[in-house]
């Protein structure tokens, strides 16, 4: 069965007429012939919605009781056994009642998708998960119901139902959004024109970043090569060098320019070796790009440009940002550089930027990591000017009347020697002396056109002429290979040391590792493998380079590299040989490969041990409190019980109301205990879901001084207060739980203080009592669990108070510390998040809101 498509209508606040749009699509397709049904659509009393509704067939909702009231949901059962092939779900980030088939609408959505049924939605765009804490930013309201984003793009058709804010407040002031009682807090509130304006940027953005895909898709689909200026996309191309920060920092500014412009720096290494550029000041670049909102991007390519080329255009890239080249003026006799030929090369869709910089025309520096091989095209080039060259010489200075003489033809033929021996190496330096000595004999020692030397001392000029020739081959040589080595030990050095210092300053994670020696080698899969022993299979321990990259790896036999890691580890990278050179490099990053697993494995096994030992603390503290703080008030109630239920004594009334009354003591003590015992255990497992609302801290406080004597507790808690965002179950609790506590502690006859004030966004409150009080090394642990001051049970509890009252606390984003009370004693401070640090409002007001 094929799945059904998804459409959703997006917005960016409420009231812009998502739902609207979503019945009038729904009128035009019945029209059309289509089987349609609604099968949840609430119009929220609005006139012109409930009118939409009519003359399209509705699916009965289901009724579900919850604390006392009766709420009406979508009856994912009834929409399958009706299966239309169109139905209309509205508000795709509703939170069901508890109860439900599912806890998010999102999910019975799915269930009507995998059945076959197309599904027309509507959502607002601060309902995106990955938005809340941006639209908290701007609006001050915490967004409690949310759907991932993921879900959201998978959907088939996306359509933006915009509306200016101006025209949304208007509609508000008329009434056709909220209740009029309910206009004015909104209008001065949620819907005040700056975050109106906010949101629909983010709508606005968000919409364009999914044409974007949608987009890339279609190009890649029909093989579309050619730039399309739908918008701005700039490719910087580093290098590798110092001026790299200056291209980023100019390429984001020419972004800042225009809304939607992003930033793609990319840098192309060579396939040979090594990468010649120093890691750490790519790692610098990298952090650079990533920190002004870029996309940093490695790629493989032996022709530069080309390579640069090709990536701006599978990017759909609208600009390259190149800077001024390195090189000095008598190198461009080697070619007219990246900039000028990615210039020259980059058609009319394409803008080159050439950007100036402190390192114009200051040389390149030695060549990195290249060893002693040479490239093809210079071999080549040492050949032709060793073997050419000569031939080509000899044929100027033959066609001149009156010739530079024997001794200038020498010296000529020496600087092609040297030339060659530059270019190519040893062997073209070599094949250029031995050319040059007989052309040398044949056109220029007499008698000429014969290989027949007269004069002694001519022979004499061309044999030292060979030796000269041979020895300054050798030298330029050498001192090119030397010159190489040390150029790659420096490379080698640069990278062993940037790496030895980031895997010892614990900021490398092995997939970063070995990301770092596929980005180094130029690879496109590196694999960490290991096996228990000599007969089992290999497995992976961690992987870089996607599946695009290659097949996954069974063996370190099936790679194209394999370095061993002890007897039972290996390395294995696929993609090319690597010469013998590299191999010492690629050895010291698996050594580092297998520390860092060991090291992570450590970390793993030391968290799960101080897990287990927690645990067998907690356990072991459990066992004493149920042998002992549980065992007490349990022999209270059996010893009343038992004298109740006695023939032998005639218990008075009295007698028997004092009985009862130890019972019922008994039973709540029991009750306290085992509940705070429940508690622990919860966020010990953490299963505390706080259901977050607003609420004046006054209808809360009192609740929470039940299970304390009248005249105890002097409450101080003003009446313009900021409302607290808070599960008031929860803060019950705690504020209980510290309630009691201190009443505990305090001496007879003195009332313990709980008074609140507001501090900025937060809002304190204070429990102090005039008991002995904490010193301050113990303060921290009398917050941990089974810890009582002193260990000394002075009346009921096991010691989980404190704890519970700070895991809920924090569990309410909120904070729980302990102060000395001015005078002697303890005051427990604990902190709240203000409800968006506004004055006291309808509580009704962001549920309709956040709808």
């Amino acid at each position: 069965m094929a799945r059904g498509k998804l459409r959703i209508y997006l917005g960016a606040a409420p009231g812009v007429g998502k739902t609207y749009a979503m019945l009038s699509e729904a009128h035009r397709r019945v029209e059309r012939g289509t089987d349609l049904a609604v099968a949840f659509v609430e119009h929220h009393g609005r006139p012109r919605t409930e009118v939409m509704l009519h003359g399209l067939e509705q699916i009965r909702r289901r009724e579900l009781t919850y604390r006392g009231s009766v709420f009406t949901e979508m009856d994912v059962d009834a929409a399958l056994v009706r299966k239309p092939a169109v139905a209309l779900v509205d508000e795709l980030a509703h939170t069901n009642v508890p109860g439900s088939r599912n806890a998010k609408r999102w999910q019975d959505i799915e269930e009507l998708l995998e059945a076959g049924i197309d599904v027309i939605s509507t959502v607002n765009i601060q309902h995106l998960e990955s938005l809340g804490d941006v639209v908290e930013s701007i609006t001050g309201v915490r967004q409690r119901e949310t759907v991932p984003d993921e879900v959201v793009r998978r959907a088939d058709q996306i359509e933006l139902v915009d509306m200016s804010p101006q025209a949304i407040r208007r509609r508000m002031a008329h009434g056709n959004i909220y209740q009029p009682d309910k206009v004015d807090a909104a209008l001065s509130n949620y819907f005040r024109p700056g975050n109106l304006t906010a949101l629909r940027e983010l709508a606005l953005l968000w919409v364009a970043d999914r044409v974007d895909e949608y987009l890339q898709e279609y190009r890649a689909e029909h093989s579309i090569r050619s730039t399309w200026q739908a918008r701005e996309r700039i490719v910087v191309g580093l290098t590798g060098g110092p001026e790299g920060r200056t291209l980023i920092r100019r390429a984001a500014r020419m972004a800042a320019k225009g809304s939607g412009s992003e930033v793609l720096a990319v840098y192309i290494a060579r396939s040979d070796g090594l990468t010649s550029a120093s890691p750490k000041e790519l790692a610098v670049q990298r952090t650079l790009v990533e920190d002004l909102g870029g996309t940093f991007h490695h790629v493989i390519g032996d022709d530069i440009p080309s390579a640069l080329l090709e990536f701006a255009r599978g990017v759909n890239a609208t600009q390259i940002v190149l800077g001024s080249s390195r090189r000095k003026t008598w190198q461009y006799v080697f070619g007219p550089g990246v900039g000028a030929t990615v210039a020259r090369e980059s058609g009319p869709d394409l803008d080159v930027h050439i950007v100036t910089h402190e390192e114009v025309a200051k040389g390149r520096g030695l060549p990195v990591a290249r060893g002693a091989r040479l490239g093809r095209a210079r071999i080549i080039a040492g050949w032709l000017v060793g073997v050419v060259g000569p031939a080509l010489l000899s044929l100027l200075l033959s066609g001149l009347v009156n010739g530079p003489g024997l001794a200038n033809d020498v010296l000529l033929f020496l600087f092609l020697t040297v030339v060659a021996a530059l270019l190519g190496g040893q062997l073209p330096a070599l094949a250029s002396a031995a050319v040059g000595s007989l052309l040398l004999n044949f056109y220029f020692t007499p008698p000429t056109h014969t290989l027949t030397i007269s004069d002694p001392q001519n022979i004499v000029a061309i044999a030292i002429f060979f030796a000269v020739a041979v020895s300054v081959a050798s030298v330029v040589d050498l001192a090119a290979r030397r010159t190489h080595q040390a150029a790659r030990l420096r490379a080698e050095s640069e990278i062993l040391s940037f790496l030895a210092g980031s895997v010892l300053r614990g900021e490398t994670t092995l997939g970063a590792l070995l990301e770092r020696v596929r980005e180094t080698f130029g690879m496109d899969t590196v694999a960490l493998l290991e096996r228990r022993s000599d007969v089992d299979p290999w497995t992976c321990a961690g992987r870089a380079g996607g599946p695009e990259k290659g097949e996954p790896l069974l063996r370190p036999e099936d790679a194209d590299v394999d370095m061993p890691v002890g007897d039972h580890m290996a390395l294995a990278l696929t993609g090319r040989v690597l010469p013998a050179e590299d191999r010492r490099v690629l050895a010291a990053f698996a050594a580092q490969a297998a520390v860092v697993l060991d090291r992570q494995r450590l970390v793993g096994e030391a968290e799960r041990a101080r897990e287990l030992a927690e645990g067998n603390r907690i356990r072991t503290a459990l066992l004493a409190a149920v042998s002992h703080d549980l065992r007490t008030p349990l022999a209270s109630i059996k010893a009343s019980v038992t004298s109740l239920r006695s023939d032998d004594v005639a218990w008075s009334p009295e007698d028997e109301a004092e009985l009862l009354a130890g019972i019922e003591a008994g039973a709540d003590r029991l009750d306290h205990l085992v509940g705070n015992l429940l508690d622990m255990s919860r966020l010990q497992t953490g299963t505390v879901t706080p259901l977050i609302r607003e609420i004046d801290l006054d209808e809360v406080v009192p609740m929470a001084l039940g299970g304390v004597p009248e005249g105890s507790v002097t409450l101080d808690i003003p009446e313009e207060l900021p409302m607290v965002a808070v599960d008031p179950g929860l803060l019950e609790r705690s504020v209980a739980n510290l309630v009691e506590n201190a009443v505990k502690y305090s001496p007879d006859g003195e009332a313990v203080l709980v008074a609140a004030s507001a501090l900025g966004d937060r809002v304190e409150l204070r429990i102090a009592d005039r008991g002995p009080g904490v010193p301050d090394s113990a303060k921290d642990r009398i917050f941990e669990p089974f810890q009582r001051y002193g260990d000394v049970p002075r009346g009921a509890g096991v010691g989980l108070g404190l704890a519970v009252a700070r895991g809920f606390a924090e569990t309410m984003g909120g904070t729980l510390a302990a102060e000395d009370t001015p005078g002697g004693g303890m005051t427990m401070v604990l902190t709240l998040r203000a409800a968006g640090g506004r004055p006291p409002v309808r509580p009704d007001l962001p549920a309709q809101v956040t709808t």
